[in-house]
């Protein structure tokens, strides 16, 4: 059975929400924004819109086996952190309109961190989010979408970034040429600690 990565068009939307949906509510960063909080309400309310606006202004590639989308991930062409700024400033006035909402709260954490953290060196492609659904994890298949993506990066001269949420995902970028910056952002209220790592660039 082979699995092959290629870039989500819009046709694929609705397959994409619910892969994304399935893949994603357990992740850490995600799981600790909606402590609490059902995950169907997850599903429902933020997925369709983080597809949309990705397919709009982003690159979504996915892999899987017979047409299947077992991972997915978000990828962004970054030049400047203003994307990161706007975001963070719509969340936090978000959060300011609805104080008692923790997921909004936390979300706003997280943009903030993005947009004071984010590397200056441009341009270069940022890795927003890969996931997998939980029955096709351990297959391969978001190592085939990487090997995919930094062979292009390669080829093209530009460097990636991401953010490991995780030691054991890290382990994994470091596997696939990524080298941490040296530096971690811990979130706050018991989250996890984000790593930043570089690839193609001398940290």
């Amino acid at each position: 059975m082979e699995i092959t990565a290629r870039r989500a068009t819009g046709r694929d939307r609705d397959a994409l929400i619910e892969a994304f949906g399935a893949a994603s509510a357990d992740e850490v960063v995600t799981a600790w924004v909606l402590e609490d909080q059902p995950a169907t309400e997850f599903r429902t309310a933020f997925v369709p819109g983080l597809i949309d606006r990705a397919l709009r202004d982003d690159e979504i590639w996915v892999a899987g086996a017979d047409e299947k989308i077992w991972s997915v991930s978000i990828w962004q062409q970054v030049t400047s952190v203003e994307r990161f700024a706007a975001e963070a400033a719509e969340t936090r006035a978000m959060a300011e309109q609805a104080p008692d909402v923790q997921a909004l709260r936390r979300v706003s954490i997280v943009t903030d961190l993005l947009a004071r953290e984010h590397p200056r060196e441009f341009p270069h492609r940022y890795l927003q989010v890969i996931v997998t659904r939980p029955e096709h994890r351990g297959k391969g298949a978001g190592a085939v979408i990487l090997a995919d993506r930094l062979k292009a990066a390669s080829e093209a001269a530009v460097p990636a970034f991401l953010e490991a949420s995780t030691e054991r995902s890290a382990r994994l970028y470091r596997r696939c040429g990524f080298a941490p910056t040296g530096t971690t952002h811990t979130l706050p209220e018991n989250g996890p600690t984000l790593i930043p790592m570089w690839f193609g660039l001398g940290v």
